[in-house]
């Protein structure tokens, strides 16, 4: 009966609460199996996740949070500002997922960029943009959405100015200011002056802590790109200066980033010079892109018919 259930729901939330947190996660699935009540499934729902992170289950609480953001998007909250912060804490408990999930880099990046979400960072959340524009930077795979990303950075540093006449949160922000040197105003040597600043970021970072080697590979590389789309061919000694390094040093990062294909370049050594193959994304990419956001969009508007009872042909 109802009171069992009820106290399916009780026990799993005891469990919960002195740390068995396996015994929890099994109790609290069983119960939204056969739970009536919406709102008590719901917070199930958040439960079970919580407990699949905390025992870093993170296939299971990848799924968890895809059926927590289905759920948020689908509910008629008594009002709005109860769904942003529904939204809200679901953005920051998937840090925990994003940056331990083998396929969570790319899970961040189209959770992020969902406009719904997006407009709830830049509303409640601007912090979070840090973990936008780092996991972007060390996507490489996924490079023709850093556009997005950098709008998205430059829209909340201009709003930020607009409603204080000052220089806050996102510009205080090294890896935000990054993408703004870098993309935005085109200064390679303020993009370069913020590397020290982003490392020391990442270095104290609980989630960005893993990507500080390859955060520096790539925006070394990506100051590159944008140095040969400036000069098309370019002096070593004059590139290595930009990056900070020694001419010797920058000639071995240059090979290898080359025969790793991490670049399309050539060295010319016998010129000491750099030439750079096309560093924009090739049109298929950008077409596979608009493809893939194309069709999240259709996806969450199914969501949305088949929630309220409608048939989808």
């Amino acid at each position: 009966g109802s009171e069992d259930v009820e106290a399916l729901y009780k026990y799993a939330k005891f469990q919960y609460e002195c740390g068995n947190y396996s015994v929890a996660a099994e109790f609290l699935y069983f119960y939204r199996t056969i739970a009536r009540d919406a709102e008590k499934s719901f917070k199930a729902l958040w439960g079970k996740f919580a407990a699949e992170i905390l025992m870093q289950n993170w296939g299971e609480a990848m799924e968890d949070l895809m059926r927590l953001k289905d759920v948020i998007d689908a509910t008629h909250f008594p009002s709005a500002v109860e769904q942003l912060q529904q939204r809200t804490w679901l953005a920051h408990w998937s840090l925990f997922v994003f940056f331990n999930h083998e396929n969570g880099r790319n899970a961040i990046l189209d959770l992020f960029l969902n406009e719904r979400y997006l407009n709830t960072i830049q509303t409640n959340a601007r912090h979070l943009l840090r973990y936008l524009a780092a996991a972007a930077l060390c996507n490489r795979r996924r490079r023709a959405l850093i556009p997005a990303v950098v709008n998205a950075v430059a829209q909340e540093t201009a709003d930020a100015l607009a409603a204080s006449g000052e220089e806050e949160s996102t510009k205080q922000d090294p890896i935000c200011a990054f993408l703004e040197a870098l993309y935005v105003r085109h200064d390679l040597e303020e993009a370069q002056a913020t590397l020290a600043a982003c490392d020391a970021v990442l270095a104290s970072d609980f989630f960005l802590v893993g990507l500080r080697q390859e955060f520096a590979e790539n925006s070394r590389m990506y100051i590159f790109e944008s140095y040969c789309r400036v000069h098309k061919t370019i002096d070593l000694s004059e590139f290595a200066g930009t990056l900070g390094m020694g001419v010797d040093e920058a000639e071995r990062w240059i090979l290898e980033m080359i025969r790793s294909d991490r670049i399309s370049a050539r060295l010319d050594a016998e010129r000491g010079v750099v030439v750079m193959a096309s560093p924009y994304p090739t049109p298929m990419d950008r077409i596979v892109e608009r493809v893939k956001g194309l069709h999240q969009r259709t996806e969450a508007i199914a969501a949305a018919v088949h929630s309220r009872g409608y048939a989808v042909a």
